[in-house]
């Protein structure tokens, strides 16, 4: 079992780690915001567009059955 630190060390501790962070500036931040949002649109208008051609091929194959 891992021993118990006490609470003072523990935030002496997690500060010491978040100092080692290296933070995205604002910049980057909104750069890949905007990059997001633009492979999430793009990823849901090819999924869209695959979902309308199986649709399409399924209802095709179901009147042909009929």
């Amino acid at each position: 079992m891992a021993k118990m630190t006490n609470p003072g060390t523990f935030v002496r501790q997690v500060r010491q780690e978040t100092a080692k962070v290296t933070w995205p500036t604002r910049r980057e931040t909104i750069v890949t915001t905007i990059m997001v949002l633009i492979m999430t649109t793009i990823l849901s208008l090819f999924f869209l567009g695959v979902d309308q051609v199986l649709g399409r091929i399924v209802q095709f194959l179901l009147d042909i059955a009929k």
